[in-house]
């Protein structure tokens, strides 16, 4: 079992997810991911940094702690060419501490090019196949051209490779999505705790390692934390066809007008009681997930980290499959 902290670019600026990271090192998370938006979910969270800078930052005032996209497009607002040597020379930078997310993308960020956002999953499926197909032969090294469906490259050449290339984890929700997690990923990457997710992907061929972020939201009291996370979080519970297919923080305003507070706790480990923590992770690792993202929608990141630190690292890390913890 690993566990990662979520770095909510929407709802923070760069300095700030910096410190976070730093913060989440000390308190012993195996890794810290990170959003990579161009817009925020809720025009009330007012953030949306550049990922991959912040994610240099982390790099350069870190030493152990793991780095992850949770996730990247690579196809529509960013070529797959430009994430390959993206991923490389964060690769590198971090001394191989680095995964790569990647997945389909929402409509939310990948609008803003101009070039249009697929209306057909299928489509969005394609483009992900022809991207990654595109990193991996670029990884390989050497120059490279690739003529596809949607996607072209030509005469070009990432050239600083690390020896050991980054781990890609596909984000998936269903049988398709999760085929191409287990084709031409490494890992898996997810947010809700359904068993059909990792089942699909392992009777696809999946055995890499299996992400899912985990809906948290820290305060002394239920009722401050669950208010905190209507408030700025509530698009969470729009599930993913939604939050794929809205193109403006208006709109899952809108969209998540009639979401009520009981509605965050039923799906949130809310206030400063362990138990309901542990009890929300171990849905998901019954599920089958083995990396699992403490994804803090409270009002106090520094009192979640270190809530995290004194009562959950341990009761986590010992959670197993069939509900029991050893």
């Amino acid at each position: 079992m690993h566990v990662g902290y979520k770095l909510a670019a929407e709802a923070f600026g760069p300095a700030e997810l910096v410190r976070q990271a730093v913060l989440a090192e000390r308190a012993g998370f195996d890794f810290v991911e990170i959003s990579d938006h161009y817009h925020p979910w809720l025009d009330n969270q007012g953030h949306s940094p550049f990922a991959w800078t912040v994610l240099g930052s982390i790099a350069a005032k870190t030493s152990r702690i793991g780095l992850a996209t949770g996730v990247t497009c690579p196809t529509v607002r960013y070529h797959p060419a430009v994430i390959a040597q993206a991923a490389a020379t964060l690769a590198l930078l971090s001394e191989g501490r680095f995964v790569l997310g990647v997945g389909s993308g929402e409509r939310l960020n990948e609008h803003v090019v101009g070039s249009g956002f697929p209306d057909a999953v299928s489509t969005r499926h394609e483009l992900l196949r022809e991207a990654l197909e595109i990193i991996r032969l670029l990884w390989s090294g050497g120059y490279r051209s690739y003529e596809g469906k949607h996607l072209q490259l030509r005469d070009a050449r990432v050239f600083d490779l690390p020896e050991q290339l980054p781990l890609i984890a596909v984000a998936a929700s269903g049988r398709d999505s999760t085929r191409i997690a287990a084709e031409l990923g490494d890992g898996l990457f997810a947010t809700e705790n359904k068993p059909e997710i990792v089942r699909h992907y392992r009777d696809a061929g999946g055995s890499g390692p299996r992400y899912a972020e985990v809906p948290m939201a820290w305060a002394p009291d239920e009722h401050t934390a669950a208010a905190a996370a209507l408030a700025t979080s509530r698009w969470a519970l729009t599930g993913w066809k939604v939050m794929s297919e809205l193109p403006n923080p208006v709109n899952f305003d809108a969209a998540t007008a009639t979401v009520r507070e009981e509605d965050v706790l039923k799906k949130f480990a809310c206030g400063a009681d362990p138990a309901r923590y542990i009890e929300v992770a171990r849905t998901f690792v019954d599920a089958g997930f083995d990396r699992l993202v403490m994804q803090n929608a409270g009002p106090d990141p520094d009192g979640f980290i270190d809530f995290y630190r004194r009562e959950l690292d341990g009761p986590v890390r010992q959670l197993k499959p069939d509900g029991r913890a050893d």
